[in-house]
């Protein structure tokens, strides 16, 4: 019990008009404990203004201890608990709003790549030795631009070849010309005449494959020496290069079992627009469909958010992983985005399915019982009530709930184990 300082004063002024023989080390220090055994009164009065003295200061601490107030325990009435306003108790109950849900599946891993209908891996069609590179990383070209100049023996061979077959269909044709003229003056036969014909025929057939090899260079009969001028199929931006000046090429690099020759020459793209790959475990797949909206992050843009669609799902499950491949496409205008990068996607949900979406609260307000998942909804200050709700699968500290709660209900998030505990001690 604690000694208030008017006590003390009373006590001291009762030891001062008394004849108690007090037998101490020469101060009553009422800082300690009073041991009354150390006290000899000469008579018995003294006994009874000690005992009147114990008496007050007792009433005293008991009267200060009542002084605090009670307040009473919460109340549950079934599946209901009320707290009275001031609990304690209600300091270690969080409360948080059931959202709609908008995201069907979080943080899948992906992986950026090049946009396969806009990239091109460019690699040389002839032999020969490097004279010249013409375009560098990062470089912008047009379609047929020239990416390099190439020393090429087989170029000249192909270009000496259309020559050949147009200087010979030339002279064929003046031959057919006048096979014809002497036959209508009966200065030729018949077969004289078919001949010049088939010949003419055979040297145009000759002609036009030649310059067909030609143009599978880009070249044509017109160009002046076999250097021959690699060019880029598409329009984009030249990502990759793996050519030097003096380099000897061979035709048949794209086809080597010597890895660095499957490096292709240049690769042209256009940046802006990427491909992506995520892997999805066969129990997502059922919330997934081609035209849902898709959000990319990157580590490097921590504050970005980059706009993707689901292009494509895979038709066959990795017997390994248990997981499907699914292909987007992600916009990237300002080319911050590159490939191989690896990010995290959220699948939205898909506009037809909103409707059944559900809502999203935090998975701390869910507990289950006999295996039926609850959770407590605020109905007042203080007031929360128990109810059953269905839910899905938990992912990134959120879990949906399909039946059982609508968009803007107050839940408790942390705290719904204390509730349960009232409601049912036993379980």
């Amino acid at each position: 019990m604690k000694m208030t300082f008017a006590m003390k004063e009373l006590l001291t002024r009762i030891f001062r008009t008394t004849t108690c023989q007090v037998r101490t080390r020469g101060v009553l220090d009422f800082k300690e404990p009073l041991n009354f055994l150390q006290f000899e009164p000469p008579h018995l009065g003294c006994h009874k203004v000690l005992l009147l003295a114990a008496l007050l200061a007792l009433a005293g601490c008991q009267k200060e201890a009542s002084i605090k107030p009670q307040l009473p325990a919460p109340k549950a009435n079934g599946d209901e608990v009320s707290f009275p306003a001031g609990s304690p108790q209600l300091d270690s109950i969080t409360i948080d709003t059931a959202r709609p849900r908008t995201v069907a599946i979080r943080h899948l891993t992906g992986r950026l790549y090049w946009n396969d209908e806009v990239t091109v891996h460019v690699f040389t069609p002839v032999g020969g030795r490097v004279t010249a590179v013409l375009a560098d990383l990062g470089q912008t070209v047009a379609s047929g631009a020239a990416l390099a100049q190439i020393d090429s023996p087989d170029f000249g061979q192909a270009l000496a070849a259309a020559r050949t077959a147009v200087a010979n269909l030339a002279a064929l044709d003046r031959q057919n010309a006048r096979a014809k003229e002497l036959f209508a003056h009966g200065a030729a036969a018949q077969k004289d005449v078919e001949a010049a014909e088939a010949a003419y025929l055979a040297a145009l057939a000759e002609r036009d494959r030649a310059e067909a090899v030609l143009a599978n260079y880009h070249g044509t009969d017109q160009s002046t020496n076999e250097l021959y001028l690699l060019r880029s199929p598409l329009a984009g931006v030249v990502v990759d290069k793996n050519i030097n000046p003096g380099q000897e090429l061979r035709p048949d690099m794209m086809l080597g079992n010597v890895p660095q020759t499957f490096n292709s020459l240049f690769t042209v793209s256009d940046p802006a627009k990427l491909w992506l790959q995520v892997d999805v475990a066969e129990a997502d797949l059922p919330a997934l469909e081609p035209g849902q909206k898709l959000r990319v992050h990157a580590n490097a843009f921590p504050e970005k958010v980059f706009a993707g669609t689901v292009e494509k799902i895979g038709d066959t499950l990795d017997p390994a992983t248990r997981t499907v491949k699914v292909r987007g496409g992600v916009a990237n205008p300002e080319k911050l985005l590159k490939a191989e990068m690896y990010v995290t996607v959220d699948v939205e949900e898909g506009m037809n399915k909103l409707a059944d979406a559900g809502v999203e609260i935090p998975a701390s307000s869910v507990f289950v019982v006999d295996n039926q998942s609850y959770l407590f909804v605020e109905s007042s200050a203080g007031v929360f009530k128990r109810q059953p709700v269905k839910v899905g699968l938990e992912a990134d500290g959120k879990i949906p709930v399909f039946d059982g709660l609508t968009a803007g209900q107050k839940v408790v998030a942390e705290g719904a184990l204390l509730l349960q505990s009232i409601v049912n001690p036993a379980n």
